[in-house]
């Protein structure tokens, strides 16, 4: 496997960030410059995204995971400050319980220890027929060419985020995600959203330094995250106001405080 990854920074205790499902290392990307002043930052591609190898296959929560501390073997980190956005999440859970001496301090971020029924999975296998036969790009026309912003309710938080960044901007950043993609992640990382294995019983195994962060709007990750952030010992949780499941995006200075903040008391 060849994963794709941005360094930023410098430091002696990396920052290592994990996006979700139809992202990539670009969810990051406005943010990296700040998250670098405080240290070594890295973002990198999850197996069937961004510019990391399309595997075909391994799209499941623990191979992900496996991938993880792949990479982190590969950039030479044997320990890190670890941070998980939704699918990314879930996997950063998996490689925690499988390796809790390489996270120092976690960070959960609109994601949840068990499967969310948010979406068809019919949906997912129509969508990965279109990609295998016609390529993803027909699969971005499937989703309404960028309807994630133009079809966002006016005011809100996606709505103004795709507003302060540029209409053009917004869209061609979904578009570009989604035409990177592995037809195969495309239905299998869906399948390991709705079908995975809960941890909910596994989370007072977490001994390290964890902060639960949600936006407020993100209706069907609140109350997981709120779960996260009771059965991990002396997590804390933040909510981030006005934003949904993209918070680093829809209220960055509020997500961007949460991080730091976190970095500095699991750092102090």
């Amino acid at each position: 496997l060849e994963m794709n990854y941005f360094e930023a920074g410098h430091g002696d205790r990396p920052f290592v960030l994990v996006h979700g499902f139809t992202g990539s290392s670009d969810d990051f990307s406005d943010a990296l410059p700040r998250l670098a002043e405080h240290g070594r930052t890295l973002t990198l591609d999850n197996r069937g995204h961004g510019d990391t190898t399309n595997a075909g296959r391994g799209y499941d929560l623990d191979t992900m995971a496996g991938d993880l501390g792949g990479f982190l073997d590969a950039v030479g980190i044997e320990s890190c400050d670890l941070l998980g956005h939704s699918l990314g999440g879930m996997i950063a859970l998996r490689f925690i319980l499988a390796q809790p001496d390489r996270v120092a301090s976690l960070i959960l971020m609109d994601t949840a220890p068990r499967a969310l029924d948010l979406i068809p999975a019919q949906i997912f296998e129509a969508g990965a027929k279109i990609g295998r036969e016609q390529g993803m790009a027909a699969v971005y026309a499937m989703m309404g060419a960028g309807g994630l912003s133009s079809n966002a309710e006016p005011g809100s938080p996606r709505a103004l985020s795709a507003e302060r960044m540029g209409i053009e901007r917004y869209q061609a950043r979904i578009e570009r995600k989604i035409l990177a993609m592995d037809p195969e992640a495309f239905e299998g990382c869906a399948r390991s959203l709705g079908q995975q294995i809960p941890v909910d019983d596994r989370l007072h195994e977490i001994a390290c330094p964890t902060t639960v962060i949600v936006g407020d709007q993100d209706e069907p990750f609140l109350q997981p995250s709120r779960d996260l952030a009771a059965g991990i010992p002396n997590a804390a949780l933040e909510v981030v106001p006005d934003a949904m499941h993209s918070p680093q995006i829809e209220n960055e200075a509020a997500w961007i405080a949460a991080v730091t903040g976190h970095l500095a008391r699991a750092r102090g």
